[in-house]
């Protein structure tokens, strides 16, 4: 399948980028110790394999999935084969006894990138997936920074994402929060971040949907009015690669909208794709229609298809990389902005934000609603609509 083509653009993003600093980058990491935590889900594979084909001195993998560090392990030795390099792989949840034990018997590292996340909007259905998305998207990441500020690592990098910019749904707005620890850390140690559009066939995603839909014989459903901006795995890699390595402390690395990213919608991108599987989309006007004709239409060359408006909490209908108030560098690279921040003392905030979460926790019961009106005093910005509905109640 051709995905660049699916979303409509016929080139990769940062590919003059890349090239005008491979040597850099190159030289860089054939020198340097890496970490990568989180680094076997979609975003963590990508990034895993840009460092890996650099032949680094040391890189190590941790992520909460053994499946999915056997897979990486496996796409890894199928396409570049091996470095003289240290490279292991660790099958330990960030968060754990575990993870602390061994980041104390090693630790000796130059870099370590955090690609961990709950990044679904639907995870904030439940107040209690809700906790553990603070936990991952917060708290693991603080405790990883300070880690690395006392082992003595150069430079940390973690994943943000687009929906941070005037969040409208809990996973944007925990990384927002994310974005304000890092920030009260970077004067301990040089940090930056990255905010990007959506990860085409990302785990999870509604592309990588798809492709489950047509491997299981079902309907494709995607909303007509939701428009994202959307990169490639090698895309995600690379921008990491690139905050990380050529950041500046405090920089949020973003893809520049003026140089062949555009907005396009789910149902879009659904057409598209059945097109290049070889069907024609078939529009149904209910999902038990569109699950009645998967018995006959697709012998046809056709697909039921259901597209509908969305209607539940958390979607935000465009997206955006950065808000009015933030200071932007479109010049320093071709295709890649860079938000410059200067430090802002938030420690009130945070320790305010802090003290409360850990008062539920103490509490052992915590509402929704609760952590939502944290959230909108910690950011009086965060537009949060509750329309309760989630996509858990559809296809």
């Amino acid at each position: 399948m051709n995905i660049l083509n699916l979303i409509g653009r016929d080139h990769l993003l940062f590919e003059n980028d890349i090239n005008n600093r491979e040597s850099i980058l190159t030289e860089e990491v054939k020198k340097s110790r890496f970490l990568v935590l989180g680094g076997a889900g979609s975003i963590g594979q990508a990034v895993v394999k840009e460092i890996f084909k650099r032949d680094p001195q040391k890189l190590h993998v941790v992520d909460i999935s053994e499946n999915n560090l056997v897979e990486l392990v496996r796409d890894i030795r199928s396409s570049y084969g091996y470095i003289d390099g240290d490279f292991q792989t660790f099958a330990l949840d960030i968060g754990s006894l575990e993870y602390d034990t061994f980041i104390n018997s090693d630790g000796k590292y130059d870099y370590v990138l955090n690609l961990s996340a709950l990044k679904h909007v639907r995870s904030e259905k439940d107040p209690f997936t809700l906790m553990r998305m603070i936990d991952v998207n917060i708290f693991n990441t603080y405790k990883s920074i300070q880690q690395s500020v006392q082992k003595g690592v150069k430079k940390y990098f973690c994943v943000s994402t687009d929906k941070a910019a005037n969040p409208v749904n809990m996973m944007g707005a925990s990384k927002r929060i994310m974005e304000m620890f890092i920030m009260k850390s970077s004067q301990q140690m040089n940090i930056s971040t990255a905010r990007f559009a959506n990860v085409a066939f990302s785990d999870g995603s509604l592309l990588h949907g798809f492709n489950k839909r047509i491997e299981k014989l079902q309907p494709i459903v995607a909303p007509t009015d939701v428009t994202r901006y959307f990169v490639v795995p090698q895309e995600a890699g690379e921008l990491c690669l690139m905050s990380c390595l050529l950041g500046e402390n405090r920089d949020i690395f973003f893809p520049n909208l003026d140089h062949g990213l555009d907005l396009i919608s789910f149902a879009d991108i659904a057409e598209n794709y059945l097109r290049q599987k070889g069907y024609e989309p078939h529009m149904c006007s209910t999902e038990q229609e569109a699950r009645d004709l998967m018995n006959t239409l697709p012998q046809k060359g056709k697909w039921p298809c259901y597209f509908t408006v969305s209607d539940t909490t958390g979607e935000k209908s465009f997206e955006e990389f950065y808000t009015n108030n933030e200071t932007i560098d479109l010049d320093r690279f071709e295709n890649l902005g860079v938000i410059k921040n200067e430090y802002i003392q938030n420690d009130d905030k945070i320790s305010y934000f802090e003290e409360k979460i850990n008062e539920m926790k103490s509490n052992r019961e915590w509402k929704k609603s609760e952590i939502v009106d944290l959230f909108k005093q910690i950011l009086p910005n965060f537009s949060h609509e509750e329309k309760g509905k989630f996509l858990d109640s559809k296809m």
